[in-house]
C-alpha cells in the first residue's frame, strides 16, 4: 500500500515538473470534488461484470448533445453504458479536470475527448493510449489532413477527429456594396477598405478581433503569422520564428489597426463575444472570429448582410484559419480501452456525424459532411466552410504548447497596449521560448 502511494506521490510531483506552475493544488481540488460528484471515490470499478461503463468528461452545454447519442449507443451496445460526465462550461477547467484527475493517478475518465491542443501535452506525459492498434489507415482517409495531423504526437496517433473549427474572416456584404469594392485578399485591402467605409461614416470601426490576453489571442495571431509568411515553432526542429521579420512585420499590421482607429483601443479586451457582438451591432465592417457565429448573426440585425472567407494574407503568400477542433482519445490507464474504442467506432460514422452536426452546427471534420445535402440544406454555409478550413494552420503541435502560448500572449499583450514595441517584444518572446524548448535549435540572424 505505501509503495503504490509512494508511486503516486512521484508521478504526480513529476507531472506537476511537467506541466508547470499551472494552479495545481487548484485543479486537483477541482478534480477531487468532481470524483466526489460521480461517486467514485470506492473500490472502482463497481458495476456488474456483465456491463462495462465508459466514461468521458465534456463541457456542460455539450453534455445535452451528447445524450441522445449516448442513449442509442447503449441500446446498440447492452454489454456497454456510455456515461456522459457533465463538466464545467469553460473549456480551460474542462482541460483541467482532465489534467489533475491524471494526476491522481486513477482518472475515471476512459474516454478523454479534448480539444485539439491539448494531444500533445496528455500524450507526453503518458496519459493517452497510442490508438494504433485500433486505426486502419483507411478511418483516416475521409477526414481532413489538420485534423488528422493535430491528433498526433511523436509519429503516433492519440486522438480520432470528430468536429473541426477554423478562424476566418467575416465581412459586411451590403458595406462592400455601398462603395463598390470586392471582399479583401490582403492586409493592405482590409485596411483600405475599412478606412473608406468609416470615412463616409457607414461603420464606426474597420475590423474586430480577439486582442485579450488569452488562448485566443495566440489562435488569432496564428493566422496572421501564416498571412505574413512567418512560423511560431517548427515542432521538428523547435527552431523560434518570433524574432524573424515576418513575425514582427505580422504583430505591426495588429497594432496598426488600433493606432489608426480600425480597431478600436479595447480590442485588447476582447474574446470572442465581445467581438461578435460589436459586429452584430451593425457598426462593423469586419470580423475575425469562429464558424459559431454565422447561426448568431444571422439572427441579428445583420441578417443577410454579411458573408465569410478565408483570411487575409500578405501579397504571393497564403491564407492561414487557425484549426481547432475536438475529438477522443483513450486513457491509458483504463481498464476499458476496447470498449472505449467501440465508442470511438460509434462516433465515427457518416450517419452519427451527420445526426450530430444536424443537432449541433459545429463544424464537421469529415469532408464529406460539408457537402452533405441534408446538412446544406440545414446549412447553407458549410460549403464556404469548406473553403476556409482547407487554409488551416496548427498551433504548435508540441508537449510544451500550454507554456509556449502564455510567453506569447504576455508579449503580444504588451505590443497591442502599447507598453513595448513590436521588435522588442518578439525578440523577447523569441528567447523566452527557446529558453523553454531547450536552447538548442539554431537562431538564425
Amino acid at each position: 500500500m505505501f509503495e503504490g502511494q509512494k508511486s503516486k506521490y512521484q508521478f504526480i510531483f513529476f507531472s506537476v515538473s511537467f506541466l508547470g506552475s499551472r494552479r495545481v493544488i487548484q485543479i486537483i481540488g477541482l478534480a477531487i470534488a468532481t470524483l466526489f460528484s460521480i461517486g467514485l471515490f470506492s473500490d472502482f470499478p463497481s458495476f456488474s461484470q456483465e456491463s462495462v461503463t465508459v466514461r468521458f468528461l465534456v463541457q456542460a452545454g455539450e453534455a445535452s448533445q451528447f445524450a441522445s447519442f449516448a442513449e442509442d449507443f447503449n441500446q446498440k451496445n447492452p454489454n456497454i453504458t456510455l456515461e456522459i460526465v457533465r463538466g464545467p462550461n469553460n473549456t480551460n477547467l474542462v482541460e483541467d479536470l482532465y489534467t489533475s484527475a491524471f494526476l491522481l493517478g486513477d482518472s475515471p475518465y476512459d474516454i478523454v475527448y479534448m480539444d485539439i491542443v491539448w494531444v500533445q501535452k496528455f500524450a507526453a506525459a503518458g496519459w493517452l493510449a497510442d490508438l494504433s492498434p485500433w486505426v486502419d489507415p483507411n478511418l483516416l482517409t475521409p477526414y481532413l489532413e489538420g485534423v488528422t495531423e493535430g491528433g498526433r504526437y511523436q509519429d503516433k496517433l492519440y486522438r480520432m477527429p470528430l468536429r473541426a473549427d477554423g478562424g476566418m474572416l467575416y465581412y459586411r456584404t451590403d458595406l462592400l456594396k455601398e462603395i463598390g469594392v470586392e471582399p479583401p485578399a490582403t492586409f493592405a485591402d482590409l485596411s483600405k477598405i475599412s478606412k473608406q467605409i468609416q470615412d463616409k461614416g457607414l461603420a464606426q470601426w474597420g475590423y474586430v478581433w480577439q486582442g485579450k490576453q488569452y488562448e485566443g489571442l495566440s489562435a488569432m495571431f496564428t493566422e496572421v503569422l501564416e498571412g505574413f509568411g512567418g512560423f511560431w515553432v517548427d515542432p521538428e526542429t523547435n527552431e523560434v520564428g518570433l524574432d524573424k521579420p515576418e513575425a514582427i512585420a505580422a504583430v505591426e499590421f495588429l497594432r496598426q489597426t488600433i493606432t489608426e482607429g480600425i480597431s478600436p483601443e479595447d480590442v485588447t479586451t476582447y474574446s470572442e463575444e465581445e467581438s461578435r457582438l460589436l459586429f452584430q451591432s451593425g457598426n462593423t465592417v469586419f470580423l475575425r472570429n469562429w464558424p459559431y457565429v454565422v447561426p448568431l448573426a444571422n439572427q441579428s440585425q445583420i441578417a443577410n448582410k454579411f458573408s465569410i472567407k478565408p483570411m487575409v494574407h500578405a501579397p504571393g503568400l497564403n491564407s492561414g484559419a487557425c484549426l481547432g477542433g475536438w475529438g477522443f482519445g483513450i486513457s491509458s490507464n483504463s481498464p476499458h480501452q476496447e470498449e472505449a474504442w467501440k465508442v470511438i467506432e460509434y462516433f465515427n460514422t457518416v450517419d452519427v456525424q451527420r445526426e450530430y452536426f444536424l443537432k449541433t452546427g459545429f463544424v464537421p471534420g469529415r469532408r464529406s459532411l460539408f457537402l452533405d445535402a441534408a446538412l446544406v440544406t440545414k446549412y447553407p454555409h458549410y460549403p464556404l466552410l469548406l473553403e476556409v478550413i482547407n487554409n488551416s494552420v496548427l498551433r504548435p503541435p508540441i508537449a510544451q504548447y500550454a507554456q509556449t502560448s502564455d510567453i506569447l500572449q504576455r508579449y503580444l499583450s504588451a505590443v497591442l497596449t502599447g507598453s513595448q514595441t513590436p521588435e522588442a517584444a518578439m525578440q523577447a518572446a523569441a528567447r523566452e521560448t527557446r529558453t523553454l524548448l531547450g536552447g538548442k535549435q539554431k537562431i538564425n540572424s
